[in-house]
C-alpha cells in the first residue's frame, strides 16, 4: 500500500551530507512545524538513522503523523528501501536499509527516495496531467530526475536521473567521484568548476564563490572555468531533452545561483542542441523554495511503497 489516509498528517525529512531538515505537514499541505540539525555524517549509518528519527520526533512531539517520507542523499531504491550506492559524504551510507531502519525507529510507515527526485516531485505535480520533466540539480555534485508522461523514473536499483555521470567531452580524462573518468560532474559541479580554474591558472582556490567573484571582475580564466562548466551541462541537458521530450526543464542547485554568466552559457549550449520541435524550450529555475525537498518527501507517501515497522528484512 502506498497511499496515506485522507486527512492524515505527514512528516517530511530531507537528508543531506551536512544537514537534516524536517517538517510536519497538515493534510492541506500547511507546514505546522520545522526543525533542522547537523547530519552526523562521520558517525556511521546507524547514527544517521537515529538523528533522522530524532528530527521526526522534534517536529511531531504529539505523534500526530501517521506516515513519514524521506528524501535522502545517495542512490535510493524506493521499492526495496535500500541505499544502493553513495559517496563518502556520509560514512557507510551505501547498503543502508533506509526504509526499514527508519520505520523501526519511528514506528511509522516510511516512503523513501533520492533527494533530487523527491525535490522534483512538486515540479512534476505542477505540470498538466501526464507532463514530462527534466530536472537537474547542479551543486557539489550533479544530480537529476526524469519524469515521462506523468511518471517519475526510478530505474534499476534507483539509479535513474544521475545526470552527473553522463559522458561530457569537456570532462575528458578528468576523474569523477564515482571512480570513472570523463563524466559531467567532473567539470560542471561546483568543485569541478573550481578545479578547472586551478588547472587553467596553476593557482588553485578552495571555493566556487571565489571563482565567481573573479569572473565578475573580468578574470579570463575564471570566466572560462564558469562558462565551460555551464556549457557542458547545457549540452548534456539539450541532448537529454531530445531523447525525452520534456514539457519543462528545471535547473536548480547552488551553482546556477552564481549569476547570469553561468545561466546564459548553459542556456545557449542547451538551445544549440535542440531538435526543431523543441525549439523554444529553455531551462527554468525551480518553482518551489527551501521547503521543496521536505514537501516532496512528504508527497512520496502517496506515490511510493511504504516500508512498515517490524517488517521482515
Amino acid at each position: 500500500m502506498s497511499a496515506r489516509a485522507a486527512g492524515a498528517m505527514v512528516i517530511g525529512l530531507d537528508l543531506g551530507g551536512t544537514k537534516i531538515a524536517a517538517a510536519l505537514f497538515a493534510a492541506d499541505g500547511t507546514v505546522l512545524a520545522r526543525h533542522t540539525r547537523p547530519t552526523p555524517a562521520r558517525d556511521g549509518a546507524a547514527a544517521v538513522l537515529d538523528a533522522l528519527a530524532a528530527a521526526a520526533a522534534e517536529v511531531d512531539p504529539g505523534r500526530l503523523a501517521t506516515v513519514l517520507g524521506i528524501a535522502a542523499a545517495g542512490v535510493v531504491d524506493p521499492h526495496s528501501g535500500m541505499v544502493t550506492s553513495a559517496t563518502d559524504s556520509i560514512s557507510g551510507w551505501a547498503g543502508t536499509a533506509l526504509g526499514a531502519g527508519l520505520a523501526d525507529r519511528t514506528g511509522l510507515p516510511v516512503a523513501c527516495d533520492n533527494d533530487v527526485r523527491a525535490t522534483a516531485g512538486p515540479e512534476l505535480a505542477a505540470l498538466p496531467e501526464r507532463g514530462s520533466l527534466l530536472f537537474a540539480a547542479v551543486g557539489t555534485g550533479v544530480g537529476g530526475a526524469l519524469a515521462v508522461d506523468g511518471r517519475m523514473l526510478h530505474g534499476a536499483s534507483g539509479i535513474a536521473g544521475h545526470l552527473g555521470h553522463l559522458p561530457s567531452a569537456e570532462a575528458a580524462g578528468l576523474p569523477c567521484t564515482c571512480g570513472a573518468t570523463g563524466h559531467l560532474e567532473a567539470i560542471a559541479s561546483g568543485p569541478g568548476i573550481t578545479a578547472h580554474y586551478g588547472r587553467l591558472t596553476g593557482a588553485p582556490v578552495d571555493r566556487l564563490e571565489t571563482v565567481a567573484a573573479r569572473a565578475a571582475r573580468g578574470d579570463d580564466a575564471a570566466v572560462r572555468a564558469v562558462t565551460t562548466g555551464a556549457a557542458a551541462a547545457g549540452r548534456v541537458l539539450g541532448g537529454l531533452a531530445n531523447a525525452l521530450g520534456p514539457d519543462r526543464v528545471v535547473v536548480g542547485g547552488g551553482v546556477p545561483r552564481i549569476g547570469a554568466l553561468h545561466g546564459d552559457a548553459l542556456a545557449a549550449a542547451f538551445a544549440a542542441e535542440l531538435m526543431p520541435p523543441l525549439r523554444g524550450l529553455a531551462p527554468e529555475p525551480p518553482r518551489f523554495g527551501h521547503d521543496a525537498a521536505v514537501r516532496g518527501a512528504a508527497a512520496l507517501t502517496s506515490t511510493l511503497p511504504l516500508h512498515h515497522p517490524g517488517a521482515p528484512r
